[in-house]
């Protein structure tokens, strides 16, 4: 007699592909397999999983069409099944999919719109977290603020595109009719994240994603801005780190222990700076 494993194997793999039979052991009430009964819950499966892949990607859906996407979704579920029941988290490697569909080859901007929306999706379920207040940074001595450490919002995520693929995201998320876009006229970094109760998505400054990226590694201001003027020699610290602060990008910030990391601290003159 088959394992249990085995058993669960063979009813999901026949659940998502209709040429196989009905898994053995499954009997209607006659005590015979039952091929139209499992053909209408196999249907089932996969009309509830495609809706879990249109709530998360109502924009990928809007720009190919409902029967492209429903195409596009079923060959997915087939590729990469839920591996946990709860759905609104389903369709982590949908973006990756959608890159390797054929079908969606003529347009390339396509996987980044969905990545767009899988980081508003994990932005909606991420932590809690209480935003840095704007003036905690003028707590710091100047000579010490490079070797600061922030510790970026755990809703916070970066999407980053070749193409205009926040542009494409904007106009097709809710029901403004979409324009033309010129994919040549260069690419989009996109901040989404939850400081409060609702997810928001920031237009992003050249080098302002790699800033952000850096500092969510571990990086001091002083390394972030470097990986940031890499990107794009233009780069404003002071700007662009007013900026993340107001959208609330951060919930707290940390020193170094070690003085000599930074330079000799000077005796404390009594205005509790640190």
């Amino acid at each position: 007699m088959p394992r249990l494993a085995e058993r669960l194997g063979s009813f999901a793999a026949a659940l998502r592909d209709p040429a196989r039979p009905v898994p053995r052991g499954l009997v209607g009430p006659d005590g015979k397999p039952s091929a139209k009964r499992f053909a209408v819950y196999r249907n089932n499966v996969m009309v509830g999983l495609t809706e879990a892949l249109r709530a998360n990607f109502p924009a990928v859906c809007r720009i190919v069409g409902e029967e492209f996407f429903q195409a596009m979704a079923r060959a997915y579920i087939v590729y990469e099944p839920p591996a946990s029941p709860i759905l609104l988290d389903y369709g982590a490697g949908f973006a990756n999919f959608i890159a390797e569909f054929e079908p969606a080859a003529s347009l390339p901007y396509l996987p980044d719109v969905a990545r767009l929306e899988r980081a508003w999706t994990e932005a909606y379920h991420a932590k809690e977290g209480q935003p840095l207040a704007a003036e905690a940074l003028a707590k710091i001595r100047a000579h010490r603020i490079h070797a600061a450490r922030l510790h970026v919002h755990p809703s916070v995520r970066v999407a980053q595109s070749r193409f205009p693929a926040l542009t494409i995201w904007r106009m097709n998320v809710d029901d403004r009719a979409p324009g033309p876009v010129d994919l040549k006229s260069g690419g989009e970094d996109a901040l989404v994240m939850r400081p409060q109760a609702a997810v928001e998505v920031r237009s992003m400054p050249p080098g302002a994603a790699d800033f952000l990226a850096a500092l969510g590694g571990g990086a001091t201001l002083a390394q972030a801005s470097k990986s940031a003027l890499r990107a794009d020699a233009h780069f404003d610290l002071s700007a662009n780190l007013a900026a993340l602060i107001g959208a609330g990008a951060f919930i707290d910030y940390s020193l170094p222990t070690d003085a000599g990391a930074v330079g000799l601290t000077p005796p404390d003159d009594g205005r509790g700076e640190i």
